[in-house]
């Protein structure tokens, strides 16, 4: 078997149209200090996405946005992402687990803009847990424990979503594909970390049975590219499609408990001064439509967090990120291309092709990434997704092509572009727990956060929704909170207090 020289190597890597091994680069840009306040709400006209402004993909968009406001709840979530709707349909679960009638309480999700038309409605929309990926880096910062429960989380949030989707039929609902999921690896630099971070996920007793390392000549033949990569189970689904499912599956339990408004952004949070005269709510969320009461609040605005917690802005808290994502119609059979979704870069590239739609013959491939092609900002503090950014266009325009010879047409525009805004931390994970503001360390009780995903939601906000949709219950209960086996202890809020 044929292996390329390092000339060759560098003859095609210079080829392609991107800033490679930037990581390091992009994690010292995310260190810098503060760069801007805290968070505006989302801009109101958003670039169209796939996933949200395909006719009829989203019944529930404006779902709530007129008529009487719901001015009393039990649980206000705010944001109707992925984490938001995940908690929600968690919470009606878990209560009736602890004994307590989830038809009794009642929770409202207020969402800004139109439903799931943040992050989980503009992403990449890949399934696809870690299998050993950061493994190496994990265990040097909190242990080799630590890491092993990073991998669970992923595998148990994916896992979970994939159970939960085929237990209720939704397979086509959501357009679920099953077509693993393949990593190239550009530079040397890429192969190395991946095998260390292999080695060390097997000396840990990860299960990595799964994955398996291609060379290139194994690439080349299957997929038409000529790099090595890594190999493993994975899906993709239609993101928005999913949140839909999970909130008419919540609906089904709560009934009319469960209430939704859209365009309904909130602007301020306050504490209610308890009175004889008053109701025992804890706190008063302001929005342009009225107030709103509740006992608890889950904010579930990811990007968007520092906005009603400005002590959240910055390096030790979230950093916005836009990213940037085309559809772009390949020049080969779907066969050809294969249903496998990929990443490659370090991450900052991710693909797959869609499922074939009508009389299609050629897939649409939806791609996101090109941000390193903007350093050293990266699209940091940036929370404008009403607009695209040229440099990072070209860079996705010009990708498949130059990496897929023959499979991509060169020069063939995109049939949508778009960006959204993702929430980078310090350590690249999310918080999940109570609100803490180190200054004043019981000025939210009740407040409670999951957010921060750091561009990786899919495979960690469901599972992150059920945590710290735990850690409300619980409080509800009058328990003590069993924190998971799959959970990452370094998530909890308060072990965040020192980054």
């Amino acid at each position: 078997m044929r292996s390329f020289s390092s000339f060759s190597r560098f003859l095609l890597t210079v080829m392609l149209p991107l800033v490679l091994n930037a990581i390091a680069e992009e994690q010292a840009a995310i260190e810098l200090p503060v760069q801007s306040g805290p968070a505006a709400l989302p801009v109101p006209n958003p670039t169209k996405s796939l996933w949200v402004d395909t006719p009829g993909a989203n019944p529930l968009g404006k779902e709530g946005s007129t008529g009487a406001l719901t001015h009393d709840a039990d649980i206000c979530i705010i944001g109707s992402g992925i984490t938001g709707v995940s908690a929600a349909y968690h919470i009606s679960r878990l209560l009736l687990e602890e004994g307590v009638d989830g038809k009794d309480l009642k929770i409202t999700i207020l969402e800004a803009r139109d439903f799931c038309s943040g992050a989980t409605g503009r992403n990449g929309g890949h399934l696809t847990p870690a299998f050993f990926q950061g493994v190496v880096g994990y265990s040097a910062l909190y242990g080799t424990e630590e890491a092993v429960r990073a991998i669970a989380l992923e595998q148990h949030t994916s896992s979970s979503i994939v159970r939960l989707i085929k237990k209720t039929g939704a397979e086509a609902a959501v357009d679920l594909v099953e077509g693993g999921h393949t990593t190239l690896l550009f530079t040397k630099p890429e192969v190395v970390v991946a095998k260390a971070d292999y080695a060390a996920a097997k000396a840990a007793g990860i299960n990595v049975d799964s994955v398996k390392f291609l060379s290139e000549d194994e690439v080349k033949e299957t997929y038409g590219a000529e790099y090595p990569a890594i190999h493993a189970p994975g899906h993709n689904l239609w993101p928005l499609k999913l949140v839909t499912h999970l909130y008419n599956l919540t609906k089904d339990t709560l009934g009319s408990k469960l209430t939704l408004h859209t365009n309904t952004p909130v602007t301020a949070i306050a504490p209610i001064i308890a009175t004889s005269d008053t109701s025992s709510r804890r706190w008063n969320l302001t929005t342009p439509r009225g107030p709103v009461a509740c006992s608890y609040v889950l904010h579930a605005t990811n990007a968007y967090a520092s906005h009603l917690l400005p002590h959240m802005h910055g390096p030790s808290g979230i950093i916005p990120t836009r990213g940037q994502i085309i559809a772009l119609r390949a020049a080969a059979s779907l066969d050809n291309i294969t249903k496998s979704s990929w990443d490659g870069n370090d991450g900052f590239e991710y693909w797959f092709p869609r499922p074939l739609a009508g009389d299609e013959t050629e897939p649409l491939v939806i791609l996101g990434g090109g941000r390193e092609s903007t350093k050293p900002k990266f699209e940091l503090y940036t929370v404008d997704d009403a607009s695209v950014n040229p440099v990072v266009g070209d860079t996705l325009r010009r990708f498949l092509p130059a990496a897929f010879p023959g499979k991509y047409e060169a020069g063939r525009e995109p049939e949508m572009e778009w960006t959204g805004i993702m929430a980078y931390t310090k350590t690249h994970d999310p918080f999940v727990g109570p609100v803490i503001d180190p200054a004043q360390p019981d000025a939210h009780k009740g407040q409670y956060i999951a957010a921060g995903y750091t561009g990786h939601g899919m495979p960690r906000a469901y599972g992150c929704a059920e945590a710290v949709a735990g850690i409300i219950v619980a409080d509800i209960a009058g328990k003590e909170y069993t924190v998971p086996d799959w959970l990452p202890r370094h998530y909890l809020t308060q072990n965040r207090l020192h980054e």
